[in-house]
């Protein structure tokens, strides 16, 4: 039985980001459920949760949580079903009586234009990939809930030394990279419940360093001795996404990208 007075976490998606989420608030003495979609489970806290006939099925049973949606939009199984998904979500989160739901989105919701990017900056769609974006975030913030737009994540696996390493990459090497690193991105999760009240709706977290990709990705190969990657264009590409606002929370940025 869940203590009365206990923080409690439901974190959908509990993956590369989600699971060292749900490892770091049961380690605070949270009660915490993390749903992936098999039936075996690796740690006490996991639960089943799947799509299917238009329904979800789940092991969800703890009710007064925060919710924070961790599902990537863009993951294997979740790219037809990510929105009917994220849906039923919302309403079960509400059946239950979630505290508040956080959504993890992404700055590719951004076009793609050279401009200086904050979260009162209009949207204009000129991606396939941007819509699924602002549809889910429109889900989530009409039902009352927060949205974090995450900037390309790094950390334990996802080391852009390795990951880059000898490719032709599809962009110019005077592009400003928008990245962050995986635990600062645990941390704002938690800024933001914690100042459920007062935190706004939106919330960019994307580190503020912005070297270009030529030097960025050339100082991690190094560290790795793997070759750096070439590019197909060396035109100025000054594309920044601020993530200076969610620092009003008392959040800061920790982790070099």
């Amino acid at each position: 039985m869940a203590g009365k007075n206990k923080d409690q976490l439901i974190v959908l998606g509990a993956g590369w980001l989600g699971q060292p989420l749900c490892l770091q608030q049961l380690a605070k003495g949270w009660d915490v459920q993390g749903t992936h979609r098999s039936a075996e489970h690796q740690y006490a806290f996991q639960r089943q949760l799947v799509f299917a006939d238009q329904q979800l099925a789940h092991q969800l049973d703890l009710h007064n949580a925060w919710w924070v949606c961790a599902i990537p939009p863009r993951s294997r199984h979740a790219d037809s079903h990510y929105l009917a998904t994220l849906k039923l979500a919302i309403e079960l989160a509400g059946t239950m009586n979630a505290k508040g739901f956080l959504l993890c989105s992404s700055t590719a919701v951004y076009a793609q234009d050279n401009l200086t990017y904050t979260e009162q900056s209009e949207i204009k769609v000129s991606t396939a990939r941007q819509q699924p974006l602002i549809d889910a975030e429109q889900l989530v913030l009409n039902a009352g809930g927060k949205v974090l737009r995450l900037g390309g994540l790094i950390g334990p696996e996802r080391e852009p030394g390795r990951f880059v390493a000898g490719k032709e990459l599809q962009s110019s090497s005077n592009q400003t990279v928008n990245m962050v690193q995986q635990q600062d991105v645990i941390n704002a999760i938690v800024t933001v419940l914690e100042n459920w009240q007062v935190a706004a709706s939106i919330y960019n977290v994307v580190n503020p360093a912005h070297p270009t990709k030529a030097d960025y990705y050339q100082q991690k190969c190094q560290q790795y001795g793997t070759p750096p990657p070439t590019f197909t264009s060396d035109e100025s590409a000054e594309r920044i996404i601020d993530g200076s606002a969610i620092e009003s929370l008392g959040f800061n940025y920790q982790f070099a990208i």
